[in-house]
C-alpha cells in the first residue's frame, strides 16, 4: 500500500472521529462534563438511519431523521440528567453519564439484540486510488464531515448565536450578565453535538451494514482519547488530533521497522483500536495537558 493511499485512508477515518469527538468537546467545553452517554447517541443515530432507510428507501431522509432524533435526545439528556446535578462535583455527572449509557445500551438490546442491517444498503461501491480500494461510503463521510464541521465553524464565528456560544464557554458569568440565555445555549450545544454523533453513527453503519447495541463503544472510547490528546475543551486541538490519529493508525498498522535480523510490525503486536490508547498513555506521560494546548 502506497503512502498516499495510507494518508487518504487515515484522513477518511479521521473524519469519522471528528464527527464524534466534536460533540464531546462541545459538551466538555461548556459544562466540563465527560459525556460518556455520547456513545449511545452515536448508536441511536445508526439505528434511526437504518430503520428509516429500510422503511422509506430515502437515505437523505434517514440522515435528517437521525440528526433530529439524536439532537432531541441530547437535549432531553441535558435537561433530565445533567442540569439537576451541575452544582455537584464533576464526578457525579460522570457517574450519571456512565449509568445512562449502560441503560440506553440495554434499551437497544430490548429493541433488537442482534442488531439491524440495511435491506438495500445505499452509498455502496468502491473507488480505486493509487492502487488502493476505498469504500465510497467513507469518501462520502469525509465530505459530509467537512461540510458539517465547516458550517459549525461559520456558525460559531459569524452569527450572534455563535458569539453567545463562545462567550458562554469562556466567561459564563459575564455572558449571563450581558443578557445571554445560558440555558438556551446549552440546549443548542447538546442538539448540535448529538446530531453530529448521529451522522457518524449513520455513516459508520454504511461501511459495516450493521448497527448493534454496542456499535458506539469503540468509536466513542477513541473519541474520549482524542479530546484528551487534543487538550480538553480545545476544538482546534480535537480536530487536529482526530486526523492525526487516523493517519497514525493507517501507517502504524501496515508499517514494519527492521530491528536486527527481524521486522517489527506494530499491526501484528496490537490491533488498530489499541493504538489510540497506547498513544494516549504515551502522551499523558509526556504532556498530560494534551498535545495542542499550553501547560
Amino acid at each position: 500500500m502506497t503512502e498516499l493511499a495510507l494518508l487518504v485512508q487515515g484522513l477518511l477515518d479521521g473524519s469519522i472521529y471528528a464527527l464524534i469527538a466534536v460533540g464531546l468537546t462541545l459538551v466538555y467545553g461548556l459544562l466540563r462534563i465527560l459525556h460518556v452517554a455520547h456513545a449511545a447517541l452515536f448508536t441511536l443515530g445508526g439505528y434511526v438511519g437504518v430503520v428509516v432507510t429500510n422503511e422509506t428507501g430515502s437515505f437523505i431522509l434517514a440522515l435528517v431523521a437521525a440528526m433530529i432524533v439524536a439532537g432531541i435526545a441530547g437535549m432531553i439528556i441535558y435537561r433530565l440528567v445533567y442540569q439537576p446535578i451541575l452544582h455537584l462535583p464533576p464526578y457525579v455527572a460522570l457517574i450519571a453519564s456512565i449509568g445512562l449509557f449502560i441503560a440506553m445500551q440495554e434499551g437497544f438490546r430490548f429493541y433488537d439484540e442482534q442488531g439491524v442491517s440495511y435491506v438495500n444498503p445505499p452509498v455502496q461501491g468502491t473507488l480505486e486510488l493509487a492502487g488502493q480500494t476505498l469504500q465510497l461510503a467513507k469518501i462520502v463521510t469525509f465530505f459530509v464531515a467537512i461540510i458539517l464541521i465547516g458550517g459549525l465553524g461559520l456558525l460559531a464565528a459569524k452569527t450572534r448565536t455563535g458569539v453567545a456560544w463562545r462567550a458562554t464557554v469562556t466567561m459564563p458569568a459575564m455572558a449571563e450578565s450581558f443578557g445571554i440565555n445560558i440555558i438556551q445555549v446549552r440546549y443548542i450545544n447538546f442538539f448540535i453535538g448529538s446530531a453530529l454523533a448521529a451522522v457518524a453513527g449513520v455513516m459508520v453503519s454504511l461501511t459495516t451494514n450493521l448497527v448493534e447495541p454496542t456499535s458506539g463503544d469503540v468509536w466513542s472510547y477513541k473519541a474520549l482519547a482524542i479530546i484528551v490528546l487534543g487538550g480538553l475543551g480545545s476544538m482546534r486541538g480535537t480536530l487536529i488530533a482526530c486526523f492525526a490519529l487516523g493517519v497514525l493508525e493507517a501507517f502504524a498498522t501496515t508499517t514494519c521497522v527492521p530491528l536486527g535480523n527481524i521486522q517489527i510490525c506494530l499491526g501484528e503486536i496490537m490491533n488498530r483500536d489499541a493504538i489510540a490508547f497506547a498513544f494516549l498513555v504515551i502522551v499523558l506521560m509526556i504532556r498530560p495537558q494534551g498535545l495542542f494546548v499550553r501547560a
